[in-house]
């Protein structure tokens, strides 16, 4: 069988095929000035769930991400770059800001079972693969020196620009702001700049041909993507918000340098909301992976409400969903404890049609559920499916609910704060909930009352 996915250009749900034999992907990376929050976290869930879907039906793929760590201009500060801001508030060299934002977005991917990248190339160490394509444009004619010093390329010289998006270059209105609010010197609006000249920025900036300066964000994904996947994508994934610009440019980009279409598929995933608004700073909304941990919630909880979602439509994630899913995980991995203790998979043809169906995640889910239900299955078939489905799935089922006994201290603890609860000393509940949770346990509280579980 054959995953089949659809296909932002071509609007259309097109099978994924590989020239090599091995699936090649490239996935945009975090700008790693901040901690990536969940909605960020989905498009990686995305990437991962399409390399699981085609490794589980026996392919094999080369996944690259980069790690956007110069060039990524603020939508708040005119002409700042992200990095350099982030720095300032912390009063920290950019590089170090990188480093450790870096670092917590894989202890992320790792929280959400996310596969490790083949290679995550920094854009920082990667300078001299863009001047290259940037010189390579120039002298194609796709590219220009701008009057101001700068390197933009030419978006007229490239006829079929605006096919991801659905964007004519005609119709693209003068002053809309893409990066930089100093760009006097291109020779039409919808130009951009592929290098800027410093000027007076100190930091985070490089020799060029053109001067000493710093890349544009497009031109790092083109660099990398072609130079580390032999000048051809089988499948790019992003976030929807990258579509255009990004994406567009990066497309034009490429197939200008390379001389033909340079990506096989254009896979985006939808925007993600949290309690029915858009996560943003401003709103004071934003939900990191830490703030679901502190709630006591596991992480693979997101996981599996993404995986009840389509990845091509918008979601609403809620405190209340994911409770849910942390309490369908926990009946999950008590089902599979009671049908014993094999590690053995079973092929299951209806779950992998679901997922090769455009990723039909919520159709899988819903195949795990009439197994559960099954009385014409045996357990330790059930089991096999479920181990079978995990590989995909990711959620760790078969993680073992049957726990240590807890120590008399904490049976001492769980009975004092049943007892203020029920007699509504919810500071003291409070204060006992703390105590329990330094020693290891996990305190749920429903209708039916305290619940606990190990960490």
């Amino acid at each position: 069988m054959t995953l089949s996915i659809y296909d932002t250009l071509s609007r259309q749900v097109q099978p994924v095929t590989s020239i090599s034999g091995v699936t090649t992907m490239y996935c945009c990376g975090p700008t790693v000035y901040r901690d990536a929050h969940v909605g960020n976290l989905r498009t990686f869930v995305l990437s991962d769930l399409i390399r699981r879907a085609i490794e589980l039906a026996g392919g094999k793929v080369v996944l690259i991400q980069n790690i956007t760590d110069v060039g990524h201009m603020s939508e708040d500060i005119s002409n700042q770059d992200k990095l350099l801001l982030q720095a300032e508030v912390e009063k920290k060299d950019p590089f170090e800001i990188a480093r450790m934002y870096e670092t917590r977005f894989h202890q992320d991917l790792a929280e959400l079972n996310v596969k490790t990248a083949d290679q995550y190339p920094r854009a920082s160490q990667s300078i001299e693969l863009m001047i290259a394509m940037i010189n390579k444009l120039i002298v194609q004619g796709f590219a220009y020196v701008g009057s101001d010093g700068s390197v933009y390329f030419d978006s007229k010289s490239f006829p079929s620009y605006g096919l991801i998006s659905g964007n004519r270059l005609d119709s693209l209105k003068p002053g809309h702001r893409y990066e930089y609010s100093d760009e006097g010197g291109k020779r039409f609006h919808a130009d951009w700049a592929l290098w800027k000249l410093a000027g007076a920025r100190t930091q985070m900036i490089w020799e060029s041909p053109w001067g000493a300066g710093f890349p544009g964000w497009h031109i790092e994904c083109s660099a990398m993507s072609m130079e580390l996947l032999n000048n051809y994508v089988d499948v790019h994934v992003g976030g929807i918000d990258l579509r255009f610009p990004h994406h567009e440019n990066e497309r034009a980009q490429s197939n200008a340098a390379i001389g033909l279409e340079t990506v096989g598929l254009w896979v985006h995933g939808e925007h993600l909301l949290f309690e029915g608004r858009k996560m943003s700073k401003s709103s004071g909304n934003v939900v990191l992976l830490s703030d679901v941990a502190a709630q006591g919630i596991d992480p693979l909880s997101i996981r599996l409400n993404f995986l009840e979602n389509r990845f091509r439509s918008q979601m609403d994630l809620t405190w209340s969903s994911l409770k849910n899913a942390d309490a369908q995980l926990s009946k999950w991995r008590r089902k599979m404890d009671s049908w014993g203790d094999s590690l053995s998979p079973k092929f299951d043809q209806e779950f992998l049609e679901a997922i090769e169906n455009d990723l039909d995640t919520p159709r899988a889910l819903q195949r795990l559920r009439i197994v559960e239900k099954s009385l014409r299955i045996a357990d330790v078939d059930k089991r096999a499916i479920f181990i079978f489905a995990d590989e995909f799935l990711a959620l760790n089922l078969s993680t073992s609910q049957k726990k240590f006994e807890i120590s008399e201290q904490q049976r001492s603890l769980l009975e004092a704060r049943m007892q203020a609860r029920n007699e509504k000393r919810w500071s003291e509940s409070d204060s006992l909930r703390n105590e329990l949770e330094a020693t290891g346990l996990i305190i749920k509280d429903s209708a039916a009352g305290q619940e606990w579980s190990w960490r």
